[in-house]
């Protein structure tokens, strides 16, 4: 009788061993969401973004299209996560794009307005490496092709959501932006990022008409979905998954 018990209880381990594997198998199947990683440029610590230009300022309009841009992407089925939580936290450049290295985002969005005697939007990627003032060196080649198809791609959506509403300038590089071309071809979000990463300056907010457009409702709704629209042509999200937590945002910058 004893013998018999024995045997009977190994068979039932056995039995619920095989069955957790197969779970285990099943639940490793299951593809994952694909996220996004929004990134409202300001303040960090290069500048505040708070110089008021006709009626608004930077932050504010990059924190109101960001929060905008969560909603029109959740809405699709995306997985999204932010490298801030208000409006005013400070966050480091660097610090922005590991954050989305950590939560493993299949692209990073990082929102901007611009300042200068132009007007209209644009879409910037790094199509080379620069060196922080730390000495890292980096986009890797891969994320520098990713990020390449991630500008064109978005540029495409928002091209075709904007029309007739913003100038379009087109997909332009890292290096030609200022601090870009400082460190020698790569703005700082860029060359830490190891995952596809595009800036988008969304208006010149200098220009009065292009203020005007992203301070009113249903500009920054429209410029949200047309970068939204954009992300979809770069990737499409992928089924639902249990939501996880994002990995913890980086400290303020000091």
């Amino acid at each position: 009788m004893k013998l018999f018990t024995a045997l009977a209880l190994l068979l039932a381990l056995s039995h619920g061993a095989a069955e957790a594997r197969q779970a285990s198998k099943g639940r490793a199947k299951k593809p994952r969401r694909t996220v996004v990683c929004i990134d409202p440029g300001h303040p960090s610590e290069v500048a505040s973004g708070r110089d008021e230009q006709n009626g608004t300022n930077e932050t504010a309009v990059a924190w109101a299209v960001a929060v905008r841009l969560r909603e029109s992407l959740r809405a699709r089925g995306y997985e999204v996560v932010m490298t801030k939580s208000a409006e005013d936290e400070l966050v480091r450049n660097r610090d922005r794009a590991e954050f989305a290295n950590r939560n493993g985002a299949d692209i990073m969005l990082r929102l901007h307005c611009d300042a200068s005697n132009a007007r209209g939007f644009a879409v910037y990627y790094p199509d080379r490496q620069g060196q922080a003032k730390d000495g890292t060196v980096g986009p890797a080649p891969p994320v520098i092709e990713g990020s390449r198809r991630a500008a064109r791609t978005v540029h495409a959506g928002m091209a075709r959501r904007l029309a007739g509403a913003l100038r379009d300038n087109g997909v332009r590089t890292d290096w030609q932006t200022k601090v870009g071309r400082e460190q020698g071809g790569a703005l700082t979000g860029s060359i830490f990022s190891r995952v596809p990463v595009v800036t988008i300056e969304m208006v010149v907010l200098s220009d009065a008409s292009d203020a005007e457009f992203i301070k009113s409702e249903t500009g920054q709704r429209r410029m949200a979905d047309a970068i939204a629209d954009g992300v979809a042509r770069f990737k499409a999200p992928l089924p639902a998954a249990p939501t996880r937590k994002a990995k913890a945002r980086p400290r303020k910058a000091r």
